[in-house]
């Protein structure tokens, strides 16, 4: 983690954050390094850390892909950037990735298998909640269209256990689903209290709609609008709203919007506004049910419907 994993994230999240405009000292402050470390970083190429990254199971797509979402969790709020950075972590754990250079470092190492049963998606007692989102996100991933409704923030599928109160008991993937050679891909199993944002806004749309049980969100364009109108599903709209110094905008402009008195809606469209992408959230009694609808659309979005 220390000597492979970490320094190679740190210079590919650099650049990116730096192409997207970030300052030097802001990037430091982002990652909680120096800036002297960012300076290193933006000066220095980019081929051993891919190499770093590859020796860990990590293609280039996929550490471009990755950076990518850590630098837009970062932007947002340091700590998602964490969430997002271990979910990556604990995910090739999980799976494996990392025993060959770890075995390569340490030879005694040759039969040992802790990070595997550690980290290889232990659920407890969300294992309901779990197996739904885990069939429906290997439906997603048996996909050749759905990629095309993804957002650039990538995906989420969230789904309650018992009566949840707390975005600690809704069962999401840790990290998100990315895009990863033309498929999604879960970038780790799914366990309880993987997704801040989106089980907010679950949990705030249960307020209103109870048997809501599951939300996923993808892309929001006015493709898929029309599409959304054709399969006569009622949307929920949040209009553009200031963002500045507002840590999460759509969770504020949707609580906002249910205060108020307002008609039976199926799905929520976010128009997005300054740094945030408009994504639609798909509603549903379980993660399964989200995700036939998102298939659904991603069909007709494929199809040049719309």
């Amino acid at each position: 983690m220390v000597k492979d994993f970490l320094p190679s994230v740190r210079l590919v999240v650099s650049k990116n954050l730096r192409t997207k405009g970030v300052s030097q000292s802001k990037i430091a402050s982002m990652l909680g390094v120096t800036q002297a470390s960012v300076s290193f970083y933006l000066g220095s190429g980019t081929a051993k850390a891919y190499a770093s990254l590859g020796s860990l199971g990590i293609e280039q797509e996929e550490a471009d892909r990755y950076s990518s979402l850590i630098a837009e969790d970062v932007k947002r709020n340091p700590v998602d950037g964490v969430q997002t950075l271990m979910a990556l972590w604990t995910g090739m754990l999980g799976r494996g990735a990392v025993c060959p250079r770890h075995r390569e470092m340490y030879p005694s190492l040759a039969e040992c298998d802790v990070c595997i049963r550690q980290y290889g998606g232990s659920v407890g007692g969300s294992a309901g909640a779990a197996e739904d989102v885990a069939r429906a996100v290997a439906t997603l991933e048996a996909s050749d269209q759905f990629t095309k409704v993804m957002p650039e923030v990538s995906v989420n599928v969230a789904c309650v256990v018992g009566e949840a109160k707390s975005p600690s008991e809704v069962v999401a993937i840790p990290g998100r689903i990315s895009r990863v050679k033309g498929r999604a891909k879960a970038l780790a199993a799914p366990e309880a209290g993987a997704s801040t944002h989106l089980s907010r806004v679950l949990l705030l749309v249960r307020e209103r709609k109870p048997a809501v049980r599951a939300c996923m969100n993808i892309k929001y364009d006015q493709r898929v609008a029309r599409i959304l109108k054709g399969l006569r599903l009622k949307v929920l709209e949040l209009s553009e709203y200031p963002t500045k110094g507002v840590p999460d905008p759509t969770l504020r402009a949707l609580r906002t919007k249910l205060a108020r008195t307002i008609p039976s809606f199926d799905v929520v469209a976010d128009r997005g506004g300054e740094g945030v992408e408009p994504n639609l959230y798909l509603l549903g009694k379980n993660a399964q049910d989200v995700t036939g609808v998102a298939l659904r659309i991603s069909s007709l979005y494929s199809a040049g419907k719309g």
